[in-house]
């Protein structure tokens, strides 16, 4: 300490931070864990691998067979049809929904409400006994003269009703999902570009758009992969896609577990194949978003 009062402070190389050794964080039972499930993963492909009940002769003979690759090219059919179709109606949907019409938002959120609440599997069953609740349909003047009227009991086939019903189910959470991402772009980037005079339309595109995708994204995959293992629903018409050719085939051989398994694993192929088209799409959008 000085005259004047004051602390001066001496380094001295024991002081010199730079000295000290540096020695790295341990982690001994994140180790433990890993082994823990390493030991647990090893267990159970040993299981799968010795025990006979899995039947695998029976999951070999069966995995490509044509009638199984001609169900999955059916079930790809459905979720690609019922995503194109749910998309397009949904982004519809959420336009209504967040209109500033009251009658229009209404009308978006009584269907969001009425599809959300009813089971798919009903709705499948609606449109597929149509014929049964309308015998006939007809266009013309409302409380008036026909015009045009048709028989339904040929009006929609069994494939058709699925993917209707799938496309209007899917519809009612693809609204959700666009809405949320819309409006989680900030205002403000509306406003500035409203100020800079550039088109409404261009706004959309150039500007909502790509930073809303980057939270619409994760989302849409994941109703896509249910809606794909979803269409699973659709064996109660007795339409030949995987799950209810899988159940045919067991019904005649009595091989439930193989063939539980065939399904398994080209579910599990399909949903890996979709989960990486996903992270690519998802790094495409989030390319201006990067450091």
């Amino acid at each position: 300490m000085t005259s004047s009062g004051t602390l001066t402070l001496v380094s001295t190389k024991d002081d010199d931070l730079s000295s000290l050794p540096v020695v790295p964080a341990r982690h001994p039972w994140r180790w433990v864990g890993v082994a823990f499930v390493l030991v647990l993963a090893a267990q159970f492909v040993h299981g799968l691998v010795t025990n006979p009940a899995w039947d695998w002769p029976t999951f070999a003979r069966y995995f490509t067979a044509q009638s199984i690759l001609t169900a999955v090219g059916t079930t790809i059919v459905l979720t690609v049809l019922g995503t194109v179709l749910g998309f397009a109606l949904g982004i519809v949907v959420a336009v209504l929904r967040m209109s500033k019409s009251p009658f229009l938002s209404a009308v978006g959120w009584t269907y969001i409400w009425a599809f959300r609440s009813i089971p798919l599997i009903v709705q499948l069953l609606f449109w597929f006994n149509i014929s049964y609740l309308y015998q006939r349909l007809s266009l013309g003047i409302p409380f008036g003269p026909e015009f045009v009227s048709f028989e339904t009991i040929a009006l929609i086939s069994p494939m058709g009703a699925a993917v209707l019903g799938l496309a209007l189910h899917q519809a009612a959470y693809a609204a959700e999902i666009v809405r949320s991402g819309v409006i989680s772009v900030d205002r403000g980037q509306l406003e500035a570009a409203a100020a800079l005079g550039i088109p409404r339309f261009r706004q959309f595109r150039r500007i909502v758009l790509p930073q809303a995708m980057r939270s619409i994204l994760p989302n849409a995959a994941n109703e896509v992969i249910s809606l794909f293992k979803g269409t699973s629903v659709v064996s109660v018409m007795a339409i030949g896609e995987l799950f209810y050719q899988v159940q045919v085939i067991y019904g005649r051989n009595a091989r439930v577990v193989a063939l539980l398994m065939v399904a398994t694993v080209w579910y599990i192929i399909l949903t890996t194949l979709l989960s990486i088209g996903q992270h690519y799409v998802e790094r495409y959008f989030a390319r201006g978003d990067r450091r």
